[in-house]
């Protein structure tokens, strides 16, 4: 009995073909309502205050003002809660969509 149960599962897998998407040729459309990614676009409004830094929970950003003004954002340690693009003084700082 368990074989004709087998067969079956085996026969309706066949026919119907694979669950998933063929990710490089299929891309999944984002989600609605994703923040997508953070961006600077305009970096000279940008005075490196470090507020964004503080105010990130995981760590994600990191802003240093001397000897060269850097600002750096390591995109898999965000967890996209929006605190730094809040913090900002100048609004430098806004959530973009993901590129492809």
């Amino acid at each position: 009995m368990k074989i004709v149960v087998m067969l079956k599962t085996l026969l309706f897998n066949l026919l119907k073909g694979p669950v998933t998407r063929k990710y490089p040729y299929e891309e999944r459309p984002p989600f609605p309502g994703e923040r997508g990614v953070i961006l600077m676009p305009d970096e000279s409004k940008c005075i490196y205050c470090g507020i964004c830094a503080r105010k990130c929970p995981s760590n994600a950003l990191t802003v240093t003002r001397t000897p060269e003004k850097e600002w750096k954002y390591e995109r898999f340690r965000c967890i996209l809660c929006g605190a730094c693009v809040e913090a900002c003084p100048k609004k430098c700082l806004e959530f973009g969509d993901r590129k492809k």
